[in-house]
Protein backbone atom coordinates (compact mmCIF):
# COMPACT_ATOMS: atom_id res chain seq x y z
CA UNK A 1 0.00 0.00 0.00
CA UNK A 2 1.53 3.29 -0.59
CA UNK A 3 1.88 5.71 1.70
CA UNK A 4 0.08 9.22 1.92
CA UNK A 5 2.13 12.46 2.25
CA UNK A 6 -0.26 14.42 4.30
CA UNK A 7 1.70 17.52 4.48
CA UNK A 8 4.30 20.12 2.35
CA UNK A 9 7.23 19.47 5.05
CA UNK A 10 6.29 15.87 4.93
CA UNK A 11 6.54 16.18 1.32
CA UNK A 12 9.47 18.58 1.58
CA UNK A 13 11.22 15.88 3.57
CA UNK A 14 10.31 12.98 0.91
CA UNK A 15 12.55 15.40 -1.55
CA UNK A 16 15.03 15.49 0.85
CA UNK A 17 15.29 11.67 1.47
CA UNK A 18 14.83 10.39 -1.93
CA UNK A 19 16.95 13.07 -3.91
CA UNK A 20 16.02 15.96 -5.96
CA UNK A 21 14.97 13.90 -9.13
CA UNK A 22 11.42 13.21 -8.18
CA UNK A 23 7.67 13.37 -10.47
CA UNK A 24 4.37 14.54 -9.70
CA UNK A 25 2.16 12.48 -12.02
CA UNK A 26 -1.96 13.60 -11.65
CA UNK A 27 -3.54 9.99 -12.98
CA UNK A 28 -5.77 7.28 -11.20
CA UNK A 29 -2.83 5.80 -9.64
CA UNK A 30 0.21 3.55 -10.35
CA UNK A 31 -2.29 0.61 -10.15
CA UNK A 32 -3.55 1.86 -13.39
CA UNK A 33 -0.49 3.84 -15.11
CA UNK A 34 1.98 0.62 -14.70
CA UNK A 35 0.00 -1.34 -16.82
CA UNK A 36 2.24 -3.42 -20.02
CA UNK A 37 2.63 -0.41 -21.54
CA UNK A 38 3.10 2.22 -18.99
CA UNK A 39 2.68 5.34 -21.17
CA UNK A 40 0.58 8.74 -21.92
CA UNK A 41 -0.91 9.87 -24.84
CA UNK A 42 -1.02 13.34 -26.68
CA UNK A 43 -4.32 14.58 -25.99
CA UNK A 44 -4.29 16.75 -29.31
CA UNK A 45 -3.43 13.89 -31.39
CA UNK A 46 -3.89 10.48 -29.69
CA UNK A 47 -0.61 9.18 -30.29
CA UNK A 48 1.06 7.05 -27.95
CA UNK A 49 3.67 8.51 -25.89
CA UNK A 50 6.77 6.27 -25.41
CA UNK A 51 6.72 7.03 -21.25
CA UNK A 52 4.61 8.36 -18.45
CA UNK A 53 4.44 12.01 -18.68
CA UNK A 54 5.13 13.25 -15.13
CA UNK A 55 6.30 16.58 -14.00
CA UNK A 56 9.46 17.26 -12.15
CA UNK A 57 9.81 18.15 -8.52
CA UNK A 58 13.76 19.08 -9.46
CA UNK A 59 14.97 22.41 -8.04
CA UNK A 60 16.79 24.22 -10.58
CA UNK A 61 20.13 25.28 -9.65
CA UNK A 62 18.71 29.38 -10.07
CA UNK A 63 16.04 28.95 -7.21
CA UNK A 64 19.34 28.87 -4.79
CA UNK A 65 18.42 28.25 -1.27
CA UNK A 66 14.82 29.75 -1.18
CA UNK A 67 12.05 28.13 0.53
CA UNK A 68 11.93 24.10 -0.57
CA UNK A 69 8.24 24.09 0.90
CA UNK A 70 7.45 27.14 -2.02
CA UNK A 71 9.07 25.48 -4.67
CA UNK A 72 7.27 22.13 -4.12
CA UNK A 73 3.75 24.58 -3.79
CA UNK A 74 4.06 25.66 -7.48
CA UNK A 75 4.89 22.41 -8.87
CA UNK A 76 1.70 21.25 -7.48
CA UNK A 77 -0.10 24.46 -8.14
CA UNK A 78 0.85 24.82 -11.49
CA UNK A 79 -0.64 21.54 -12.39
CA UNK A 80 -3.45 21.32 -9.81
CA UNK A 81 -6.13 21.79 -12.68
CA UNK A 82 -5.17 17.93 -14.56
CA UNK A 83 -7.62 16.57 -11.70
CA UNK A 84 -10.27 18.21 -12.72
CA UNK A 85 -9.20 17.91 -16.79
CA UNK A 86 -8.71 14.17 -16.42
CA UNK A 87 -12.14 13.06 -14.43
CA UNK A 88 -12.84 11.63 -11.23
CA UNK A 89 -10.38 9.64 -9.66
CA UNK A 90 -7.66 11.37 -10.58
CA UNK A 91 -4.95 12.70 -7.90
CA UNK A 92 -1.29 13.68 -7.74
CA UNK A 93 1.15 10.77 -6.78
CA UNK A 94 5.06 10.89 -6.16
CA UNK A 95 7.41 8.79 -8.13
CA UNK A 96 10.78 7.80 -9.17
CA UNK A 97 11.65 7.42 -12.15
CA UNK A 98 14.11 7.88 -15.36
CA UNK A 99 13.53 10.66 -17.79
CA UNK A 100 13.39 8.85 -21.58
CA UNK A 101 11.59 11.13 -23.67
CA UNK A 102 9.79 14.96 -23.68
CA UNK A 103 6.16 14.79 -24.58
CA UNK A 104 4.48 17.41 -26.67
CA UNK A 105 4.00 20.14 -23.35
CA UNK A 106 7.76 19.61 -23.03
CA UNK A 107 6.65 17.65 -19.86
CA UNK A 108 9.27 14.46 -18.80
CA UNK A 109 7.89 11.37 -20.27
CA UNK A 110 9.41 8.77 -17.17
CA UNK A 111 10.17 4.93 -17.63
CA UNK A 112 11.41 2.69 -14.72
CA UNK A 113 9.28 4.39 -12.52
CA UNK A 114 8.40 3.53 -8.76
CA UNK A 115 5.51 5.23 -6.60
CA UNK A 116 6.64 6.23 -3.32
CA UNK A 117 3.25 8.05 -2.24
CA UNK A 118 0.10 9.71 -2.82
CA UNK A 119 -0.26 13.78 -1.83
CA UNK A 120 -3.53 14.36 0.33
CA UNK A 121 -5.81 16.97 -0.29
CA UNK A 122 -4.48 18.75 2.48
CA UNK A 123 -0.73 19.05 0.49
CA UNK A 124 -2.77 21.16 -2.18
CA UNK A 125 -4.90 23.30 -0.15
CA UNK A 126 -1.76 24.34 1.62
CA UNK A 127 0.09 24.74 -1.65
CA UNK A 128 -2.44 26.91 -3.01
CA UNK A 129 -2.13 29.30 -0.09
CA UNK A 130 1.34 29.47 -0.20
CA UNK A 131 1.14 30.61 -3.63
CA UNK A 132 -1.46 32.83 -2.79
CA UNK A 133 0.48 34.01 -0.33
CA UNK A 134 3.08 35.72 -2.76
CA UNK A 135 0.68 38.12 -3.86
CA UNK A 136 1.76 37.62 -7.61
CA UNK A 137 -0.70 39.03 -10.39
CA UNK A 138 0.76 38.02 -13.40
CA UNK A 139 1.50 34.16 -11.70
CA UNK A 140 -0.74 31.86 -12.39
CA UNK A 141 -1.45 27.71 -12.73
CA UNK A 142 -0.84 26.23 -16.19
CA UNK A 143 -4.12 25.68 -17.65
CA UNK A 144 -4.72 26.16 -21.28
CA UNK A 145 -8.45 26.15 -20.57
CA UNK A 146 -7.69 29.68 -18.79
CA UNK A 147 -6.96 31.00 -22.52
CA UNK A 148 -10.03 30.43 -24.15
Amino acid sequence: MLPTVKDLAELAHLFASEGDDLYVRWSRGPRIDLTETASSRDGLTGIELPGLSANSLRREPWWGERSVLLWLARRLYDYEHLRELRGPGVRPWVLRGREIARGPDNEPLVAGVEPLAWVADEVLQEARRLVDEQGSREWGPLDRRAHR
